[in-house]
Formats: structure tokens, C-alpha cells, sequence
């Protein structure tokens, strides 16, 4: 094989040491405030990390509903996904050259808590507002829950009350969109993304768990709907009013799933609009390497996986697996990470085994792909090789 790349010790280096400078070179401006008319003192960053990712207004601000995606989804994939994904769908309304993020300011916890609960009947209703005055507590007791009503019969199964009523939305994330006029820095847009289950998970009536499929076909029904009556409720806000807004709806994976869930559909609507007149469709789609699914629906790909695992196997013999994730949008493969735990007994071997892999990677995957390869051991990471779309000669860092 050819020996065409070197490993350049300073990549990582040189992204931290943008990171700092960005600190040193920074933007003063004041951002708009609806409670204060002078605005409040900010600061844009003048260097960004990556043309994939916004710049972040400072100081930092935390979003209103902080931690609860976590509390509310249980897969650690999907957090990140959810949160990043929304960021990427935003991306050819919201350019990452000319806009800048911050998270949710405008939709409180309590607001999105009091969302996600199932609507009450008016009897379930009457019965918690008796059950709160006997208490002596003077809490507000809201009804305006967008999950469905649960039928609480005793006559029906848990089974057949999953089926009528199932949890279809999990949370709901907001993420602001800012644009810099002057001095001055101005809200111009808010996206709102919507976790839909595509399981619901319950006890049967022996306290054993249960699980529901729920088709996509009927989430996204009922995604819609939600989104809908959700636009309906911020229009109303001060906050709101002529602001446009960006719904997307994303299916979570089942819990135990190795791969994150992905996007389905959007819906964009004006500062003056208060019905979603169409919906976009989102062909977004994460595969495992190796599987069953990836074989079936893209098979090339993954023999391209094949062939590289079998060409590390054929040099190292403490290699213990390659596992990769591929990105896939609109049934084109754009980017791959990839996991292979070793067991190293040297620095040099760590190296040697870092360039081969780095030059397999430009072997084995086509130009346009971007290809990011992680080399562990039981010590923890050892090397990151990165290949940019396009690049000659890929990145590669060694951990000391």
C-alpha cells in the first residue's frame, strides 16, 4: 500500500487554539430584549470551529427548559441527535455564515412540562382541581396536555388502553435563530422540534413491561396535529407574534437501539402566518456497520466496510472489531463514524496502527464522503483520523 499520509500531531491542537483566539477576537454588539428597551451587552465570536456548526451568542445562555430532554428521552443517541439534527434541518433557512444560535428563551419548563402531559377529560379535570383545593395547595391546575386522554376504565386491559391512547410526543425543543444588523442582534427566527415515539413503553396490569409500536404514518399524523395546535398557542404569546417559525418532527428510536433516530418532516411558516399550510419531507436515515439493513439496502456501502475491516485484519492481530455509523440523506451515504477498540501494549504501536488505518481510509472510501475513524483501547481513546470531503490527506491526532 501506498504510503501517502503522515499523522499530523497538531490537528487537534490548532482547533482548540481557534477556540481560544475567538475569545481575543471577539464582536461587541447588544441584543435586542422585549423587557429591556436599551438591550443587554453581548459578544459574537469572530472564529468559528467548523462551517458546520453556528456561532453561539455570550455570555451563554441556558435554555429555559434545560435538562429536560435528558429526563425526557431515554436514549442517549437521540438526545444528541435531536438537539444537532434540528440545528442541520435549519441550516438552508438559517445559514451558519450569517446566523447565529442560542438556545430556547421564549418557552418556559413549566409551559413545555404542562405540554407533554396527556389531556384530561372534564372529570379528570374537576378531579384534580378537588384533589389540589383538599390539599390547601393554590397551584393552577392546566388541562392543556397534547398527548391523548387515557381511558381510566377498570374494565379495559392495560393492552387496550395502550392501543386507544397511546404517548406519542416525548418533548418538545426550541432553538433560536439570531441575525447581527448594525450593533445590534435581533431574534429572526425560532425552530421548534418535536420527539415522537415510535414506541410506547407501559406496564401491563401485573406491573410487567409492555411495548407498542406506533407506524410512522399515524406519528406523523399526529405530529402535525400537534404542531398545529402548538402554533396556535405561541401566536398568542407576545413572544411569538411575528417571529417565524420552523416545526420539525423527529422519530426516536427504541430504547435499546444502537443507532440514533432522524428527522421526517418540516413545515416553515411566516411572522404573520398562524396555520401550517404543507409539510416537507425529511429522507434522513442512520444505518449500523455492520447489519442486516445496511447489507439489504446498501449494499455496496457496506462492502466497502467489509473490505476495510478485512484489510486491518490482515496486519494487526490484536484488532477486536470495526463498528461504524453511517449518515444517510436523501439515500446518499455523507458521513461515517467509525469505532475500533484495540489492545495496545506500546506508543508505537498505537501509531503504526493509526497511520495504516488512516491510509486505509483514503483507500478504501470515495472522495465525497466524510469519514471520521475513533481508535480506542482499555485506556481510553488513543487517535481520531479525520477525512474532510474532498481532502488529500486526512487529519489525525494522538492522544498522549
Amino acid at each position: 500500500m501506498k504510503n501517502r499520509i503522515g499523522i499530523l500531531l497538531c490537528c487537534l491542537s490548532l482547533v482548540l487554539s481557534g477556540c481560544s483566539l475567538s475569545l481575543k477576537n471577539e464582536d461587541k454588539v447588544v441584543q435586542e430584549n422585549g423587557k429591556n428597551k436599551n438591550g443587554e451587552d453581548a459578544i459574537i465570536p469572530r472564529y468559528s470551529i467548523s462551517n458546520d456548526y453556528y456561532k453561539t451568542i455570550l455570555p451563554f445562555k441556558p435554555s429555559k427548559t434545560r435538562g429536560a430532554v435528558v429526563s425526557n428521552i431515554d436514549n442517549r443517541l437521540d438526545i444528541n441527535e435531536f438537539e444537532l439534527g434540528l440545528m442541520r434541518v435549519v441550516q438552508d433557512q438559517y445559514s451558519t455564515k450569517d446566523y447565529l444560535y442560542q438556545e430556547g428563551q421564549l418557552l418556559d419548563k413549566k409551559t413545555v412540562e404542562s405540554w407533554l402531559k396527556r389531556k384530561y377529560t372534564p372529570a379528570q379535570y374537576k378531579e384534580k382541581v378537588n384533589a389540589n383545593k383538599n390539599a390547601g395547595l393554590n397551584k393552577t391546575i392546566n388541562n392543556d396536555g397534547l398527548n391523548p386522554i387515557e381511558n381510566t376504565s377498570k374494565s379495559l386491559s392495560a393492552d387496550k388502553k395502550a392501543e386507544a391512547a397511546p404517548i406519542y410526543l416525548n418533548h418538545i425543543l426550541e432553538q433560536d435563530y439570531l441575525k447581527k444588523s448594525g450593533k445590534e442582534v435581533k431574534l429572526q427566527g425560532v425552530a421548534i422540534g418535536l420527539a415522537m415515539n415510535s414506541v410506547y413503553y407501559y406496564q401491563e396490569e401485573h406491573g410487567y413491561p409492555r411495548e407498542l409500536e406506533i407506524s410512522q404514518s399515524e406519528m406523523l399524523k399526529q405530529g402535525k396535529a400537534m404542531a398545529q395546535e402548538i402554533l396556535t398557542r405561541l401566536r398568542k404569546m407576545d413572544e411569538f407574534r411575528n417571529i417565524p417559525i420552523t416545526f420539525a418532527i423527529f422519530r426516536q428510536q427504541k430504547q435499546s437501539s444502537v443507532v440514533p433516530g432522524t428527522y421526517v418532516a418540516k413545515a416553515t411558516v411566516s411572522g404573520n402566518e398562524s396555520s401550517i399550510s404543507g409539510w416537507d419531507k425529511i429522507n434522513e436515515k442512520y444505518y449500523l456497520f455492520p447489519s442486516a439493513a445496511a447489507t439489504r439496502d446498501y449494499r455496496d456501502d457496506a462492502m466497502k466496510m467489509v473490505n476495510f475491516k478485512s484489510d486491518i485484519e490482515n496486519y494487526f492481530p490484536n484488532y477486536t472489531g470495526v463498528v461504524g455509523t453511517g449518515f444517510y440523506k436523501d439515500n446518499e451515504l455523507i458521513q461515517l463514524k467509525i469505532d475500533i477498540p484495540m489492545q495496545f501494549y506500546s506508543k508505537a504501536e498505537v501509531i503504526a496502527f493509526t497511520q495504516y488505518v488512516a491510509g486505509l481510509m483514503m483507500d478504501h472510501f470515495p472522495s465525497y464522503l466524510k469519514v471520521e475513524t475513533n481508535v480506542f483501547s482499555a485506556n481510553g481513546q488513543e487517535a481520531l483520523i479525520v477525512k474532510e470531503v474532498d481532502a488529500k490527506e486526512p487529519s489525525v491526532h494522538i492522544y498522549n
